[in-house]
């Protein structure tokens, strides 16, 4: 699997639902705009992709639940930001006043959203325009290949090495959802020890049946 590196060592897989994304990071810092914008539902990945940013351009973390004050003292010159879910977790204000702070001093952000800026419509009309002038890209779901390549390094992880009749079992019975792999494998693996069993396709059968 192509895949790049994250800030907290995992590896993020890279294919057709997450790759137009993983190519403006590379692209990094040769952006268009101060800003990019990448927005997609919920466990396709987005926070992923915000530790794969931050570990290769050195990116802080920007919070909503911080003073705008802490927040804007933070920026410094030519520095890399973060804010992740930015359409919920900041206020439009506060977010604006990051937007021409960091273009001011010569630095990048990324934001992370649920839905495309266009159609965000905050009532901040300044902070509207900021959003539709930076690049913006989709994110979707994780498609097959990531999500069996997914549940290999997290069964690997765990020096459990599963055959490929069970990847290939799970990944259209579950959730499209990085969380509910990691969920899943968990299960899977307390439920081998528990009841001393091989990780066959008739057990994890068994285990999903009982979810």
């Amino acid at each position: 699997f192509e895949h790049r590196l994250a800030l907290s060592g995992d590896d993020f897989l890279v294919s057709d639902c997450n790759r137009e994304a993983i190519a403006w990071i590379d692209r990094w810092p040769d952006w268009p705009a101060p800003a990019l914008i990448i927005y997609g539902p919920a466990g396709c990945g987005k926070s992923h992709l915000v530790e794969v940013f931050s570990g290769r351009a050195g990116a802080r973390k920007l919070s909503g639940a911080t003073t705008e004050e802490e927040a804007l003292a933070s920026i410094t010159e030519g520095g890399a930001y973060t804010a992740d879910d930015a359409d919920t977790e900041f206020r439009e204000e506060m977010l604006f006043h990051i937007f021409n702070a960091v273009a001011a001093a010569g630095g990048c952000l990324l934001l992370t959203s649920s839905a495309a800026p266009k159609i965000w419509n905050p009532a901040l009309c300044d902070l509207s325009s900021r959003l539709l002038g930076a690049p913006a890209c989709a994110i979707g779901l994780p498609d097959d290949t990531v999500m069996k390549g997914v549940l290999v390094k997290l069964f690997s992880d765990r020096q459990l090495y599963i055959d490929k009749s069970v990847i290939n079992f799970l990944v259209p019975r579950m959730e499209r959802s990085l969380d509910t792999a990691r969920e899943l494998v968990e299960r899977i693996d307390q439920a081998s020890l528990v009841h001393r069993r091989e990780i066959t396709l008739p057990f994890v059968r068994g285990i999903l049946a009982e979810m």
